[in-house]
């Protein structure tokens, strides 16, 4: 950020912004070179935020290191209204992206929520991806992303958090989210706009891990896969009186549900209570007392 932040809180100028970012990149190659576990990420906050000077120097260092990129667009109305005003050589919020260099498959837009007919075109033809974040979006009442118009246009989706203008940094919280605001869409555009379990599960691992461009690597678990996963435990409902001291978690199982529908109740009912155990490539790091190996 140069622009538009007190100046305690922003770059001096575009030179400063771009020596701040290749310490930062340089930071995380010396303690992780091949950026087996942090990959750092050129990240304008979002136009307005940035001077073109800087957005034109952050997608030269964007092509010269091959890094990935995020952003924002299209968030909410005023926010379009303002960056029109401030760059009027661009067509559009998506094109001020393109002419800078910044437009490519490794450009990560977060929202996206009022995107036009030609910037979804844009998108999907420089491979750009979408982190849609729900919470957020409701919250700020900045609109309801169009995530089914999206994914048949061809363009990869994934879930963000966005605690800044959510409220929790859950995954599991963000799925629900985009269920129900899939149905808001859907209130306007029909049943075909509203999401799955299923779908929301698959924008929630394999999506976000396309977005982030470790498809094939993580949000899976074929074969080769780096093994990050949730050891996740349900509690089954017992007789009154007896001892329920191994229950877990919010979600209660009768005994008489398949497993879409255990999944489901975790989906729309469960927590971190639920979590038993976490691996990160292959490592565990995390586990309750009631975890036996």
């Amino acid at each position: 950020m140069n622009t538009l932040a007190p100046d305690f809180y922003k770059d001096e100028s575009a030179d400063d912004v771009i020596q701040k970012t290749k310490a930062c990149i340089d930071h995380i190659k010396r303690i992780d070179p091949e950026h087996e576990i942090v990959c750092p990420i050129i990240t304008p906050r979002f136009a307005p935020s940035c001077t073109l000077d800087c957005l034109h120097a952050l997608g030269k260092l964007h092509k010269e290191t091959n890094l990935p990129c995020q952003t924002h667009v299209s968030e909410n109305k005023p926010e379009i209204a303002l960056v029109k005003e401030l760059f009027p050589e661009s067509s559009s919020y998506a094109n001020v992206y393109d002419k800078t260099g910044l437009l490519t498959s490794k450009m990560i837009l977060a929202h996206a929520v009022h995107l036009t007919e030609e910037e979804v075109t844009l998108v999907k033809e420089r491979g750009s991806k979408i982190s849609h974040c729900p919470a957020s979006n409701t919250a700020l009442t900045s609109g309801c992303a169009k995530v089914r118009k999206l994914l048949e246009s061809g363009i990869d989706v994934g879930l963000g958090t966005d605690v800044s203008g959510g409220f929790s940094p859950s995954i599991l919280e963000t799925a629900r989210q985009a269920i129900w605001v899939s149905r808001y869409v859907a209130m306007s555009d029909g049943d075909e706009a509203k999401l799955s379990t299923e779908e929301a599960l698959y924008l929630a691992t394999r999506g976000g891990a396309k977005v982030v461009g470790l498809d094939g690597k993580i949000g899976g678990f074929d074969v080769g896969m780096d093994w990050d996963a949730q050891l996740i435990g349900l509690g089954q409902v017992r007789n009154a009186g007896a001892n329920a001291e191994d229950d877990i978690g919010p979600v209660d199982v009768f005994g008489w549900e398949k497993w879409d529908d255990r999944v489901a109740k975790w989906v729309y009912n469960g927590d971190d209570r639920n979590t038993i155990a976490v691996w990160v490539k292959g490592r565990l790091v995390y586990s309750t007392s009631s975890y036996r190996p």
